[in-house]
């Protein structure tokens, strides 16, 4: 990362800072049981962080409170401190820390922590939101976007695709309000979304494009469910959205001024 006023530090701040309306609202209609679920979230990132400066004098980051709010958020209920420091683990060790922290990382930690979550103890049932809290995704993500932390085109190709599709007349309500919020918390990730224009697109584009595959096709899914699972995909993807969009530019340039 660049050293002075935009450093990795300082995007992981503003982040936290863009998502602070979806924290403070989730927190106030959870109570008790969301804060208890933060905390133990951010304890269990702590040590973890903790446990690789002192191995290899890797620095912690502010975006462990990110990880944090996204897995307490979308986890599933009930799971118990042994799963749920199973999941975490697994997620910002192999997720994140393991490629040396946070910007170098190539899925999102939470991404991978919530994945192995629902595919490792299934019988778990998944959160839903109440409506402030859905609502607060869109002052998080116009905040994101204003400072520039989040990707415009990741947030505009999904909402073209879900757009049509509701157009089309794909029965998407009861998804709609979980795939929002997964979108904005892990899909916008500046650091594992895509990083050319035409590939961000995509990337939006392919996110709501698994959404309504999943919503129509999965049955049985609970909302959070699909969408961290489209959310999985669309991040393994990103290297080869990235990879097209830089050939087809390399063969535009190639029509216009020849080979050379």
């Amino acid at each position: 990362m660049m050293k002075g006023l935009w450093d990795r530090e300082t995007v992981a701040l503003m982040l936290l800072a863009a998502y602070m309306p979806l924290a403070l609202f989730w927190l106030w209609f959870g109570g008790a049981e969301a804060l208890s679920r933060l905390g133990f979230a951010l304890l269990v990132l702590a040590v973890w962080h903790l446990v690789f400066m002192i191995a290899r004098a890797q620095p912690p980051s502010f975006a462990a409170l990110i990880t944090a709010l996204a897995v307490a958020m979308l986890a599933p209920q009930d799971l118990g401190a042994i799963r749920m420091l199973l999941g975490i683990s697994f997620g910002v060790v192999m997720g994140e820390l393991v490629f040396g922290g946070w910007g170098r990382n190539v899925v999102n930690p939470a991404t991978v922590a919530l994945s192995f979550l629902g595919f490792g103890f299934p019988g778990f049932a998944w959160p839903g939101f109440d409506d402030p809290v859905v609502w607060a995704a869109i002052p998080a993500a116009l905040i994101g976007v204003a400072t520039g932390v989040m990707p415009a085109a990741v947030l505009g190709g999904a909402l073209v695709v879900g757009a049509g599709a509701v157009m089309l007349g794909v029965p998407l309500d009861a998804v709609l309000p979980a795939a929002g919020i997964v979108l904005v918390l892990l899909v916008v990730d500046p650091v594992t979304s895509a990083s050319t224009t035409l590939g961000r697109w995509i990337n939006g584009g392919l996110y709501a494009g698994l959404v309504v595959m999943f919503a129509t096709g999965w049955t049985d899914a609970a909302p959070v469910q699909l969408a961290i699972a489209a959310a999985l995909l669309t991040s393994l993807a990103t290297p080869l959205l990235d990879e097209i969009a830089v050939t087809l530019w390399i063969a535009q340039r190639r029509r216009r001024h020849g080979r050379n």
